[in-house]
């Protein structure tokens, strides 16, 4: 057989106009392996006849435990056909035999009902935003997009805990003005996973009065539209696009959501906002009552006049020190209040381990401290004269007196 170099330098030569016979001899071929290779279709290439190795002996044993037990793990499978060679050999074996036996899973064409469902997922964009504290970081994007209209609302969030997703999902499921019947999620941590719920999931889907779903593994047809349009998102908005912030990236994020929109979809033949009416009169009012929703916490203030919200610290009016405080957070503030009061208010900052300071809570703790630290003046005795107590009072107290006597006395 001739080498690769070989049969590419006789088509070339071939094509020149080189007769064969001389091509034949320049190489020291013969004239016959010449025509072959002009007439080749392909490169050639040696394939070594199949032959028994040693993991042969084995593959009928393996199939039969992999016909009972699909997913039976390689390390276990070499254990009971008694393997004793190289595990990573038997292991490429077992997954090359694997698929044959797996039960087939097929998935039927999905059909979405107007206000039936919306698919939400969290979206990664390839793109680090600069934060407060001069890092970059890769940030969550919350996506939902209503299933029968294909209308997308999104925007960042600071991370992918449950208070923060649930905020988001709240201020995103307010854009499209009605709730879906079912919210569709894919087992991420901060809803739920199989049949747990995250703390504070079920009150949320409770108040709106929607049903949440959480796909089980390997199901990704029931959530296909929104992962498309994540990858869509990548190869549409993001080309060409710096961010300053997650503020800027929200911004920018949202006017470009205005025209995407309004494009025309091939699979449903029109655009998610000339849909978008009939799929929002099939779904359900908003509840008419505030939901609580975003970072709750109460603490006792200490000395150290902070308070701590995810990673950051946040200052808060020193004169509160020792008092009961709520803190609590969404996406954008974070608020300290005393009874109902606000005692101390930041912008909510998405970097991590950030010491947060209100220069009029130093000032008033500089002044606190030096207060306390002034020696306290002594009363003057006589300012204490009209505090003496009648002797005759303890006599009383004690039955040291008679009580005719004590009355003469009086």
């Amino acid at each position: 057989m001739i080498t690769l170099e070989d049969w590419a330098l006789i088509r070339r030569l071939a094509a020149e106009g080189v007769p064969k016979a001389r091509i034949a001899a320049r190489l020291g071929i013969s004239r016959t392996t010449v025509i072959k290779a002009v007439k080749s279709d392909s490169p050639p290439r040696y394939e070594r006849s199949p032959g028994p190795t040693s993991f042969t002996e084995y593959e009928p044993h393996v199939r039969a435990l992999l016909a009972d037990v699909p997913d039976m793990p390689a390390t276990v499978l070499a254990e009971r056909v008694g393997w004793t060679g190289s595990i990573r050999w038997f292991s490429e074996n077992v997954k090359r035999l694997r698929p044959e036996h797996r039960p087939v899973d097929p998935a039927d064409r999905i059909v979405w009902a107007a206000g039936d469902a919306a698919q939400c997922d969290l979206w990664f964009p390839p793109r680090k935003i600069p934060l407060e504290d001069g890092s970059t970081k890769l940030m969550p994007v919350l996506v939902i997009t209503a299933a029968d209209s294909r209308f997308i609302t999104a925007r960042m969030i600071p991370t992918r805990k449950t208070e923060d997703l649930l905020l988001g999902s709240w201020e995103l499921i307010q854009q499209l003005g009605r709730v879906p019947r079912r919210l569709i999620w894919d087992n991420e941590t901060g809803i739920g996973r199989g049949q747990r719920r995250a703390e504070g999931v079920a009150a949320f889907m409770g108040t709106l009065a929607t049903k949440l779903v959480l796909l089980p593994p390997n199901d990704p047809e029931s959530k296909g539209l929104v992962e498309r349009r994540n990858g869509w998102f990548e190869t549409s908005f993001v080309p060409g696009r710096t961010f300053t912030s997650p503020a800027d990236f929200n911004a920018q994020f949202t006017d470009w959501l205005t025209r995407a929109n309004a494009r025309v979809v091939r699979t449903i033949k029109a655009s998610p906002l000339d849909r978008l009416d009939a799929d929002r009169a099939a779904m359900l009012p908003l509840p008419p009552i505030p939901l609580h929703l975003g970072w709750r916490n109460k603490i006792r203030l200490g000395r150290d006049y902070y308070v701590r919200l995810d990673t950051n610290d946040y200052s808060v009016d020193p004169h509160v020190i020792g008092r009961m405080i709520d803190v609590t957070a969404d996406l954008e503030r974070v608020r300290i209040r005393l009874e109902g009061r606000i005692v101390a208010e930041h912008e909510r900052v998405w970097a991590r381990g950030m010491t947060i300071t209100d220069p009029a809570h130093v000032e008033a703790a500089a002044g606190l401290r030096k207060q306390f630290q002034q020696p306290r003046a002594v009363a003057a005795v006589g300012a204490c004269d009209d505090l003496a107590r009648d002797l005759s009072d303890y006599d009383r107290a004690f039955g040291l007196a008679d009580l005719s006597d004590v009355e003469e006395i009086g």
